[in-house]
């Protein structure tokens, strides 16, 4: 009986337990089926389920069944919670970057079908051929560049083993199904490789062309074409004659060596360690003709035969010399010694042997003085930045010690000088980025000072166009400790930016702090917008102090006025922005109607008349010299037309003379002795007595 009145009050407990697990159950499954929208928040989600959870309340369900459904449904609720923040922070880019970045450069859709592939496959295919037919690399791409480094391997490969092979038949025979693999290997790599030539794009009026006969076309007329297609002649089957151990009928396999200078190339571009992948490759190939340089005195010590003299090498039938190992070792000792002409080895007995010798020592002076030139070139490369600092260090020293300034304060020029060298600062950014155009310096300056400029209350509603000019207007500057950015009183004429550093705002006395400012905090935005009805004028109303070394941004309101003459529309925003900071802080009366972007005082207005009246007076000297250069070439202009003048004048006379000349000469008769004579002279008789006085 007892038993039956403890089942019989067990019974409902029980009932109303799995009741109560099925209806959490339940409402589990309706939450993981319903989809939240994207505007709930998380502590609204939270309270949800605490609603839905009404097992907790209930003294007579289990403890261990609630513990599980609100385990479940905590677990489902977090699932969606991580889902819906990761697909809002996919939706919401960086809206300052955005908003000077513009969109972003979309690639068209593609007009390939995505239809289903019938039964037997035709489909497929055709969408393959289509997308081979548009398939183009561009040298741009990453793709490409690692298509390099594996291309820039298999000519390696070639270089190293296959001179190596040919010289030392050991090497060859001892593991020929490896090289066969290895060469075939690097042989489909080379097919390839011509293949992706074929299809690489090349820059036209800065677009890629993607013209499949075009590219062809580019690629057939080049040199690296013929090259290619000699690297993979199929010379290897004369191994049908000759036997598998003739790796030189691979030696045109050499000629892909363009690829790997490619490869060189851009990866100096890319790389970050430019100085030491120089050296690394200058290294490379310094191995490679060492490398070669033993191959060939162990392929002349063979033809001459091995210990037939002092100079080849030795024996191979003595045990310390008979094995691989030792032989490539010792040709490679010997070929160094004599490319670094240290010498210390035997001389040459035969005329070969001196021949080869001499070679080798020409090749070595030329080694040494690439080695030389190369690794001075880097090192001054890598110290040139140090020794410019350097300069610079000795410039300010020798002025200081020659104006003869204070232990005190030359003491604190050489530390702010060590900072800025400690600290990666000593470089100016402007001479840098100069060569760059001002769209790519203003994203740079934006990328690497997002987090800094983000914090600027006046730079939040800027547009893009202003905000190019304002960063690119920002210079940084660097305060010690205890100097004074500005002192209370001061007009205000610069805004500061704080990138790193503590700044404090002291009292008069210098000691006495009234708040601290940090990294992203700004000030002197106000003074330098001047705005209407501002009770702080332009004027500072604070001292501020640097507590230790301060890295600053400084934007002048010269600047500032440049750049907002080109946007009407942003300094009507600015003074808004303004004037909302100072109504909130309680800074501004309403009933003046002095001060604006617009206004200046009478000292400004001065600087701008003399700063006009000095580009006017420029202008006129630039004007004036002109105007005599001009004056100078005319006249020189005017002398030289009345030369041509004056010849062509007595030109002109001349041919008038001889005009005449020719007339007389026309009338004149010859006399009988041969003498000319005019026709109207009178004759002499040949009767008269004077000829017979004769």
């Amino acid at each position: 009986m007892t038993g039956q009145a403890a089942e019989r009050d067990q019974s409902p407990h029980s009932l109303s337990v799995k009741t109560t697990l099925e209806e959490e159950m339940d409402k589990a499954e309706s939450i993981r089926s319903r989809v939240p929208s994207l505007c709930d928040d998380t502590s609204s989600e939270l309270q949800r389920v605490a609603a839905l959870d009404p097992g907790r309340s209930s003294r007579n369900s289990l403890q261990r069944n609630g513990a599980v459904s609100r385990l479940v449904c905590l677990v489902v609720r977090l699932r969606e919670w991580a889902h819906r923040s990761l697909l809002e922070e996919e939706e919401r880019p960086d809206s300052f970057l955005e908003r000077f970045r513009g969109p972003e450069l979309r690639m068209a859709p593609s007009r390939i079908s995505n239809t289903q592939p019938d039964a037997n496959g035709n489909e497929a295919k055709g969408i393959f051929r289509k997308k081979w037919n548009l398939f183009v690399v561009s040298p741009a791409d990453d793709a490409y560049y690692r298509w390099l480094s594996v291309i820039a391997m298999a000519v390696l490969y070639n270089w190293f083993l296959v001179v190596a092979r040919a010289c030392f038949e050991k090497l060859q025979v001892s593991n020929y199904i490896c090289w066969l693999v290895l060469d075939y290997l690097s042989d489909c790599v080379y097919i390839i490789d011509t293949c992706v030539r074929l299809r690489t794009g090349f820059l036209e009026q800065g677009l890629l062309v993607k013209d499949h006969a075009k590219l062809r076309d580019s690629y057939v007329r080049t040199l690296q074409f013929k090259l290619d297609v000699v690297s993979i002649l199929p010379t290897d089957l004369a191994y049908i004659s000759t036997g598998i151990h003739t790796p030189q009928l691979r030696f045109n396999r050499l000629l892909r060596f363009p690829r790997m200078f490619e490869f060189f190339d851009r990866t100096e571009t890319r790389t970050n360690y430019p100085n030491i992948f120089r050296i690394g490759n200058l290294v490379l190939y310094i191995l490679v003709i060492i490398h070669w340089n033993a191959c060939i005195y162990y392929a002349i010590s063979g033809s001459l035969g091995f210990g037939s003299d002092t100079w080849v090498f030795p024996n191979i039938s003595k045990p310390e010399f008979s094995s691989l190992t030792r032989s490539y070792v010792y040709c490679l000792y010997w070929s160094t010694l004599t490319l670094t002409t240290i010498g210390e080895m035997p001389a040459p007995v035969r005329d070969e042997e001196y021949l080869f010798v001499v070679f080798d020592f020409l090749v070595g002076v030329l080694i040494f003085a690439t080695i030389v030139g190369n690794v001075g070139s880097m090192i001054a490369n890598m110290n040139a930045t140090r020794a410019e600092f350097q300069a610079r260090i000795d410039a300010i020293k020798h002025y200081m010690h020659f104006r003869k300034v204070n232990k005190e304060l030359e003491t604190r020029v050489i530390k702010w000088f060590d900072y800025l060298w400690t600290n990666k600062k000593a470089v100016d950014e402007k001479e840098v980025l100069k060569n760059l155009p001002n769209k790519l310096r203003a994203e740079i300056a934006i990328n690497v000072h997002l987090e800094t400029l983000k914090k600027v209350r006046i730079f939040q509603d800027c547009e893009a166009g202003l905000l190019v000019e304002l960063v690119l207007k920002l210079r940084p500057q660097v305060f010690s400790p205890g100097d004074y950015i500005c002192r209370k009183g001061d007009i205000g004429k610069e805004m500061y930016i704080i990138k790193e550093g503590k700044l404090a705002v002291v009292a008069d006395d210098g000691l006495t702090q009234y708040a601290l400012l940090t990294a992203g905090s700004c000030f002197g935005e106000i003074s330098i917008l001047n705005i209407k009805g501002s009770k702080m004028g332009n004027r500072r109303t604070a001292n501020i102090r640097s507590l230790g070394y301060s890295d600053l941004f400084c934007l002048s309101k010269d600047d500032l006025m440049e750049a907002v003459t080109e946007y009407p529309n942003a300094k009507t925003v600015l003074e808004k922005r303004g004037r909302e900071i100072l109504m909130k802080e309680g800074l501004l009366d309403e009933h003046t109607e002095t001060g604006g972007l617009q206004k200046e005082d009478t000292e400004e207005k001065v600087e701008r008349l003399e700063s006009s009246l000095d580009t006017l007076q420029t202008r006129f000297a630039r004007l004036l010299s002109e105007y005599k250069h001009t004056q100078q070439r005319l006249k020189q202009r005017i002398t030289l037309l009345e030369r041509q003048q004056n010849q062509t004048d007595c030109g002109a006379d001349t041919s008038d003379g001889v005009a005449s000349d020719a007339e007389a000469s026309n009338g004149a008769v010859a006399c009988a002795d041969g003498s000319p004579r005019r026709s109207d002279e009178p004759m002499e008789d040949k009767g008269s007595p004077a000829r017979l006085s004769h």
